[in-house]
């Protein structure tokens, strides 16, 4: 029923927005440079990795030793907007059409960050990882990694279509305001380790 309800919405909706993506890509080319996407190995259900597609929103500017610069040096202002609409999340959709998401469910995260799950905390991975969740909709990255994996474990324990669709609608709304988008200032959530605080993108 799920998988069907995500189709239903999803093939639509990638048809209306194809031809925005197709400019998005142009965009993100002529500001960003190669690649377009932002790929990486993520864990889906039951932990078991996929290769999750996002536009890419940073540079690849290296310091004088040729490591990464900081998240914020290496956004720009066009990669800002994107993940400040939320338009940066669209090849997503990809994923979703292939499978390996659902328009709803905890958000996908580092696969590296699997063994540092509590067990309870590693419930999140008893459903597909989705576009937008509970935890999304309760303040992104706003809130701590300890509210966010209540919220998706509490999804996980009370999941239905109704509140896929509840969630879907306080989704868009929460993307026209820009809600919950940075955490305390910073350009992305902090890296999880349950002890030390790096940055990382997610």
């Amino acid at each position: 029923m799920k998988r069907l309800f995500d189709l239903v919405l999803t093939i639509p909706g990638f048809l209306l927005i194809l031809p925005l993506l197709v400019i998005l890509a142009f965009f993100v080319r002529a500001f960003l440079g190669s690649p377009i996407f932002f790929s990486q190995l993520r864990p889906g259900l039951n932990g078991k990795p996929f290769l999750m597609l996002k536009f890419r929103t940073m540079t690849d500017e290296r310091d004088v030793t040729g490591n990464l610069l900081p998240d914020n040096e290496r956004l720009t202002s066009f990669g800002r907007f994107l993940r400040s609409t939320s338009l940066d999340e669209f090849p997503t959709f990809f994923n979703v059409l292939k499978g390996d998401m659902s328009l709803v469910g905890p958000r996908p995260l580092l696969m590296e960050y699997l063994p540092l799950y509590t067990e309870e905390q590693n419930r999140r991975h008893e459903v597909k990882p989705g576009m937008t969740g509970w935890a999304q909709v309760n303040g992104r990255n706003a809130i701590s990694w300890d509210e966010k994996f209540r919220f998706d474990v509490w999804y996980v324990d009370n999941q239905s279509i109704w509140l896929d669709i509840r969630i879907l609608a306080i989704t868009f709304i929460n993307v026209f305001l820009r809600k919950g988008i940075n955490h305390n200032a910073k350009e992305t959530m902090p890296f999880f380790t349950g002890n030390t605080i790096n940055s990382k993108q997610l």
